[in-house]
C-alpha cells in the first residue's frame, strides 16, 4: 500500500502524509506524540473513508478500534427491545456478534479459543468489561481472513496476561498477514513490527525501522515538557479548591456479596477508605472490578441489597443518588460510552458541576469563566463550541477527566483514565493525577492495568484473584 500527498482535513486538523510505503513484508506501528487525526488515519487506511493519496490497498482488511466499538455499541442499544418485554434486553451475545462474520462452526470456535471468548461465548455484549469487548472487536475483524490487519490502541483495557496473549496471537498473525498497530504507547510494539511511523502535530514526520525508534531523543522531550505542563493543571486544581470535611471513612462495606444468576462475583468483603488514603484496584479483566465502582456510585443494583456508607450516607436508607455523586467525580470507559449527547466541549466540562450527561441547568458566570479555563489548559479553548461527537476519541476523553475535576470531588473515581490519549496527553494527565494526589487535593480510587501508570501516592490495593467460586478480594493496606 502507498500513500502520497495525503492532505485530509479533520475537524480543526489536517491530517498529513507526504510518502509512505508500505511493503507487503513489513509490520508497522503507527505512534503519535500528540495527534487529534490518528482515528481519521484508520479509517482511510481501511477505507471508510475514500482518498486518491492510496494506491494499491488489499481487497481484505480487518479493523479494530474504540471507533468501531462504540459504533457496535451504539447498534445495540438502538436495537435494545426492554420496552416491549418482560424482561431487561442485554442484547447480541458474544457468540453472536462473532457469528455475524465467519462462514461455518469451526471458525467460530477457533476465533473464541484465540481471542480467550469461549467462556464467555454466551454473555452479552453489553454486560463485557472494556478489556473483554476489546477481544470480541479482534475475533470479528481476524473472521474476515484479512490480508492486512489494522488494530487501533488493541491493548486499551487488557489485562496484563491478555496483553501478553495479544501480542503472541499478533506474532502469529503476522505469519500470514500484514499488520499495523496504532498506539500512543512505545511499549505496545509486538516482536512482530519491522518498521515505525512516527506522527507529531498530525503530520507523519519520520519513518524507520523498529531498532531506530527505539533509541529515538524524541520520548525525553515530550517527558519534559508534560511534566511541566501538568503544573498548569495541579495550579488550577489548588485555585478552585474549597476544603470540606469528608466523613471518615468515606466508603465503607461490611459483608457485601455480589452474584448473578451465572455465578458468584465476590462475597464476603469488608472494606474501607478512610480519610487521606488513595487506593488502586487491581485484577484480571472481568473480574468484578467495574462491578465494585458501580456499588460506590449507586448505579448497580445489589449496591442496595449490602451493608455500604458511601459519604456518610447508607445506600438504601432513603439518601438521594445525587446527594452521593456531587461528591464524586469518575472517568470510566462506560461513562464515555453512555456520553452520546450532542453537546459542545465547554458544556460537557459545565455538565461536571451538576453530574448529568449533558447540561439541562444553567451554569454560572463562575462556572463558565472555570470550565473556560480547565478547556484552555487542556490546550481545547478552540473546541469550546464544537459538538462532543464531533471530536476525536481522546479529545473527548480529556473533557471527561476536566469534567470529573472541575467540581473538586471528595473522591475521584479512575477506571483505565488514559484510554484513547495520544502520548503527551497521557503523560500530562499522569504526572497531573500524581501531584494531585500526593497534594491531598482529592482522595483516588484507581483502576489501570499498566505497570507503567501505578502512581507513587497510591500505597493501598484491592486486589481480586481467582477462587473456586467467583473471585477472593484481598484488602492490603499500607
Amino acid at each position: 500500500m502507498k500513500i502520497n500527498a495525503l492532505e485530509h482535513q479533520a475537524g480543526l486538523y489536517t491530517l498529513k502524509v507526504a510518502h509512505w510505503n508500505i511493503e507487503p513484508q513489513q509490520h508497522w506501528t503507527v505512534f503519535s506524540s500528540q495527534s487529534q487525526c490518528l482515528a481519521e488515519l484508520v479509517n482511510i487506511l481501511c477505507g471508510e473513508v475514500e482518498s486518491a493519496a492510496i494506491s494499491e490497498r488489499p481487497a481484505r482488511i480487518g479493523c479494530v478500534s474504540l471507533a468501531l466499538q462504540q459504533q457496535l455499541l451504539e447498534r445495540e442499544l438502538a436495537n435494545d427491545e426492554t420496552d416491549f418485554q418482560d424482561h431487561i434486553d442485554y442484547g447480541s451475545s458474544v457468540e453472536q456478534l462473532v457469528m455475524e462474520n465467519v462462514s461455518s462452526s469451526q471458525e467460530l470456535e477457533k476465533l473464541l479459543a484465540q481471542t480467550d471468548l469461549l467462556t464467555l461465548r454466551h454473555r452479552p455484549f453489553r454486560q463485557l468489561s472494556t478489556g473483554e469487548t476489546r477481544r470480541v472487536m479482534l475475533a470479528r475483524a481476524l473472521a474476515n481472513e484479512p490480508e492486512l490487519l489494522i488494530l487501533d490502541e488493541p491493548y486499551s483495557g487488557l489485562d496484563t496476561a491478555h496483553r501478553a496473549a495479544l501480542s503472541a496471537l499478533l506474532n502469529e498473525c503476522a505469519q500470514t498477514m500484514q499488520i499495523i498497530v496504532v498506539t500512543s504507547r512505545d511499549d505496545e510494539m509486538p516482536d512482530c513490527m519491522t518498521h515505525v511511523a512516527l506522527f507529531v502535530q498530525d503530520q507523519l514526520e519520520q519513518t524507520m525501522e523498529k531498532a531506530q525508534f527505539i533509541e529515538h531523543p524524541l520520548m525525553q522531550q515530550l517527558q519534559a515538557l508534560s511534566s511541566q505542563q501538568s503544573n498548569a493543571i495541579v495550579d488550577l486544581v489548588e485555585l478552585q479548591s474549597d476544603i470540606q470535611l469528608v466523613p471518615d471513612p468515606l466508603v465503607e462495606m461490611n459483608s457485601v456479596k455480589v452474584e448473578y444468576v451465572d455465578g458468584l462475583i465476590f462475597q464476603d468483603l469488608d472494606w474501607q477508605i478512610k480519610r487521606g488514603e488513595h487506593w488502586q484496584i487491581r485484577g484480571p479483566n472481568g473480574c468484578g472490578k467495574s462491578t465494585l465502582l458501580g456499588l460506590i456510585m449507586g448505579d448497580h443494583p445489589q449496591c442496595y441489597s449490602n451493608d455500604i456508607r458511601v459519604l456518610g450516607m447508607k445506600r438504601g436508607s432513603g439518601e438521594s443518588i445525587w446527594d452521593v455523586k456531587k461528591r464524586i467525580g469518575i472517568v470510566s470507559s462506560a461513562l464515555h460510552l453512555q456520553y452520546r449527547v450532542g453537546c459542545s466541549a465547554l458544556d460537557v466540562v459545565l455538565s461536571g458541576f451538576f453530574d448529568s450527561i449533558g447540561l439541562y441547568e444553567k451554569p454560572s458566570t463562575q462556572q463558565i469563566q472555570l470550565a473556560r479555563q480547565w478547556l484552555s489548559v487542556l490546550e481545547m479553548s478552540e473546541l469550546e463550541r464544537v459538538g462532543f461527537k464531533s471530536l476525536g476519541y481522546g479529545q473527548q476523553r480529556l473533557l471527561l477527566i476536566a469534567r470529573a475535576l472541575i467540581k473538586q470531588p471528595a473522591l475521584l473515581i479512575l477506571d483505565e483514565p488514559y484510554q484513547g490519549l495520544d502520548y503527551l496527553n497521557r503523560k500530562l494527565m499522569f504526572f497531573a493525577l500524581s501531584r494531585i494526589a500526593s497534594a491531598n487535593l482529592t482522595q483516588l480510587l484507581y483502576v489501570t492495568h499498566h505497570q507503567d501508570d501505578a502512581l507513587d501516592a497510591v500505597t493501598n490495593f484491592v486486589d481480586f484473584e481467582p477462587a473456586e467460586q467467583g473471585h477472593r478480594v484481598i484488602i492490603r493496606r499500607t
